[in-house]
């Protein structure tokens, strides 16, 4: 009997200090994350604030019909996917190569001194972000305008009324901004691959692009569809202070630049509806699930080593 309860103790003592290093993240995911699952029958309810959350009228899904009736629905929606699938697939590509190229640096100054530079701009806020991008785009006094186009002859664009641009604009910011903290990860990864295995490539006439496609990238791909994964079931959520704050809200730009984020926050301000709130964020979350599942179970008949579950 004693023998049980001294491993018992010896496993509590041993994970005890991994839990307390993990307790600050999981708090945060339960306050975050798990608490306001409870508040989901918020969605099918017509909220009244003198009858309290418990107390208000039950509507169904009548607080999710203004998703879809709406004559803008098929704008966000088209905007939202077709946004997240761009950041999905360059941001992978662009980390990959960033981490890549951090990997073949050999002195260890140089590499932390760019993994710092490179990570810098994730910590910058988006509406910091919003100032730098209107000092680039302003049509009066903005660099591009005054220091490119005007030397070259090239009429001023008034960037804030021209739509067509905005997809390029949008893609770019959202990757100068988030490319090089994901290529963290990958970074860390490349780092742990035994560089035998490099050497042995090396001895047996293998270049460096050689190495890179034959070694690397394979090793790579279980982390490239696990990440991979995790941001499908993003897909319908999109960053409100990309899509709201960098635009500066411009109405003519609505077209390229809305997404479900940014409608309902609009609609919010305007009819104060937390019925409506509620049944957006219920039916990204659930439109996320749906897609996760879909995307392990494809990667599941492919490859089940690499499935997320």
């Amino acid at each position: 009997m004693e023998k049980p309860i001294k491993k018992y103790k010896k496993k509590v003592s041993n994970t005890l200090p991994l839990l307390l290093i993990a307790a600050p993240g999981l708090l945060y995911l339960l306050i975050n994350n798990y608490i306001p699952m409870f508040g989901v029958f918020i969605a099918f309810k017509d909220v009244d604030f003198a009858k309290g959350l418990f107390g208000s009228d039950w509507v169904g899904l009548k607080n999710f019909e203004f998703l879809f009736r709406t004559s803008d629905a098929w704008i966000m929606t088209r905007n939202t996917i077709l946004y997240n699938v761009a950041f999905i697939i360059l941001g992978t590509i662009v980390s990959i190569f960033i981490a890549i190229l951090m990997a073949e640096l050999l002195n260890k100054f140089y590499s932390k001194f760019f993994q710092s530079g490179l990570v810098l701009p994730n910590l910058v806020s988006m509406v910091i972000v919003s100032f730098l991008a209107f000092a680039y785009l302003n049509a009066d006094s903005g660099f591009i305008n005054h220091s490119i186009l005007e030397p070259l002859g090239i009429p001023a664009i008034n960037w804030y009324s021209e739509s067509k641009y905005w997809p390029f604009i949008l893609v770019i910011i959202q990757l100068w901004k988030t490319a090089g903290y994901g290529s963290i990860v990958y970074f860390g990864f490349i780092a742990g691959i035994d560089k035998s295995i490099y050497e042995a490539a090396k001895i047996d006439g293998a270049g460096k692009l050689r190495q890179i496609f034959m070694i690397t990238l394979p090793l790579l791909t279980p982390t490239i569809i696990l990440l991979g994964l995790m941001s499908v079931g993003r897909i319908f959520n999109s960053d409100f202070g990309l899509f709201y704050q960098v635009p500066l809200n411009a109405g003519a730009l609505y077209s390229t630049t809305q997404t479900i984020d940014t409608y309902v926050y609009r609609a919010l301000m305007q009819v104060n509806d937390i019925g409506m709130s509620a049944a957006a964020g219920l039916y990204q979350s659930l439109v996320g699930l749906i897609l996760v599942i879909v995307a392990n179970g494809i990667v599941r008949r492919v490859n089940s080593d690499n499935a997320l579950f």
